[in-house]
C-alpha cells in the first residue's frame, strides 16, 4: 500500500480487497481488516520518523466488508508522551466507517535489547 501523509499528520491509504481474503463467504476476514488498521497507524508514525511497535491494539467491527471492497484508510496520533504513541485508524467503505481502531505504540529505541538464542 502506498500511504500519503497530509499536513496534519494523519495518513491515508487505499486498499482493494480480493476473494483470497475472506474469512467467511465473501467477507473480509477479521484478522486482515486488524492487519490493515495496523500498518496504518504503523505508517503514520513511520512518516513522522518514529520507529515503534505495537503494545495493544483494540478492532471494533461495525459492518460486514465485502472480500473484494475498494477500502480506504485514515490513521493519525491521537496523544503522544514519548515513548509511548496512543493511535487512532478508521477503514472506510465509500465514505461509511466499516470499522475502526485504538492502539498503543512503543517508541524501539526505548525498548531494552532482547538477545536472541
Amino acid at each position: 500500500m502506498q500511504f500519503k501523509a497530509s499536513d496534519d499528520g494523519e495518513v491515508t491509504a487505499i486498499f482493494k480487497g480480493s476473494y483470497l481474503l475472506q474469512g467467511y463467504n465473501g467477507i473480509l476476514h477479521g484478522g486482515v481488516i486488524a492487519s490493515l488498521l495496523d500498518s496504518a497507524m504503523t505508517n503514520c508514525l513511520f512518516q513522522q520518523g518514529i520507529n515503534a511497535v505495537t503494545g495493544e491494539l483494540n478492532v471494533r467491527y461495525r459492518h460486514s466488508i465485502p472480500c473484494n471492497a475498494a477500502l480506504e484508510l485514515r490513521a493519525r496520533v491521537a496523544s503522544e508522551i514519548p515513548p509511548l504513541f496512543r493511535m487512532k485508524a478508521e477503514l472506510l467503505m465509500n465514505g461509511k466507517v466499516m470499522a475502526h481502531a485504538t492502539a498503543k505504540f512503543m517508541q524501539l529505541s526505548s525498548l531494552p535489547k532482547t538477545e536472541y538464542i
